[in-house]
């Protein structure tokens, strides 16, 4: 296989910073190969400002392209289950932005669409896949510092003055943008656990989307999570993982971590450079995941063994039940 012919999917923010880290990847490994947008005219902009040979105004054009491998779907969220749906049904292979799915019934029919086309499809938590992960993975699995007793996750940011994170037809939600970075870090530090109770309190923003809250995950043995995330003000954005033997902690950013502090040794994980403006922090580390994906299809996996179908189910449970328990219906959840 020669290199990774990728597409993307919508000219958005975060479509500018995938497009950026990919090429700090080396090119022989991976390529952009083509961009599609509803705009026409913007899919030109960034095909030119980044070297991409090909520009679509329909996104049925890119599902149709012979040369490309795989898909970035970058976005907003309500669209994630059509668009992915198109993409899989033509045969691509899919890499799509989190939330998955608006809910855990979306989740599965993305899931069962991919098994039936034997096609590879990815939640892209790109958090997974940043070498601190890694090492959190490695150093709970060798049970380094004895057994999990807890977790402790914060995520706050101020987006209340952006549409997209409000309005429940453009998919808002802090749950389903950054809440879930939490949930997801739960099942990594509990892996293939379903907790044994969810509980859910906090508080709705005016148009009826959550805006706060914590949330308990309860699991077996008397072990538990405690997260909690709000789109009202920034927290101090960190992660603690309690064991019987010490702590791993995530001084700050916990979904890009760049590094650890085991038992009060740190430990730097720096992210690779570039010289191009990134819209978002630390997204110079999508590039991580990128090349996740190229090792998967190298080795002709359909799923990741890193966020697996059943890793993207679980967390969309997950959420369906907070979002029943804070009282935030989708117009998705009716479907």
């Amino acid at each position: 296989m020669g290199a990774t012919r990728w597409g993307i999917c919508s000219a958005g923010k975060i479509s500018h910073d995938f497009i950026v880290a990919v090429k700090t990847l080396p090119p022989e490994d991976h390529k952009v190969v083509s961009i599609a947008a509803r705009d026409l005219s913007r899919a030109q902009e960034y095909a030119k400002n980044h070297g991409i040979s090909k520009a679509y105004g329909s996104y049925e054009e890119l599902a149709q392209d012979p040369d490309v491998d795989v898909v970035y779907v970058g976005v907003i969220h309500p669209y994630h289950l059509p668009v992915t749906l198109l993409f899989i049904l033509a045969g691509k292979h899919v890499l799509c932005e989190k939330p998955l799915g608006m809910n855990a019934a979306e989740v599965k029919r993305m899931v069962q669409a991919a098994q039936e086309k034997k096609v590879f499809l990815m939640e892209a938590f790109w958090t997974r896949f940043f070498p601190a992960s890694e090492k959190i993975r490695s150093l709970l699995r060798q049970r380094t510092l004895g057994d999990v007793v807890a977790l402790h996750a914060e995520f706050g940011i101020p987006l209340l003055s952006v549409p997209r994170c409000v309005e429940k037809e453009l998919g808002g939600g802090a749950l389903l943008d950054i809440g879930l970075y939490c949930v997801q870090l739960a099942c990594m530090v509990f892996p293939g656990e379903k907790p044994e109770s969810i509980l859910a309190s906090g508080f709705l923003y005016k148009t009826g989307v959550d805006k706060m809250a914590s949330v308990i995950l309860n699991y077996s043995g008397q072990r538990q999570a405690v997260l909690t995330y709000t789109m009202a003000a920034t927290l101090p954005n960190r992660a603690v993982i309690c064991s019987t033997e010490g702590l791993i902690e995530i001084p700050g950013c916990f979904w890009c971590p760049t590094e650890l502090v085991v038992n009060g040794q740190k430990e730097e994980f720096p992210l690779p450079s570039t010289s191009q403006k990134l819209n978002f922090g630390r997204t110079i580390g999508l590039s991580y995941e990128a090349e996740h994906v190229r090792q998967c299809l190298l080795q002709g996996l359909k799923e990741s063994p890193i966020m697996s179908h059943a890793d993207s189910e679980l967390v969309h449970s997950i959420l369906d039940e907070v979002r029943r328990q804070l009282g935030v219906s989708l117009a998705q959840d009716h479907a």
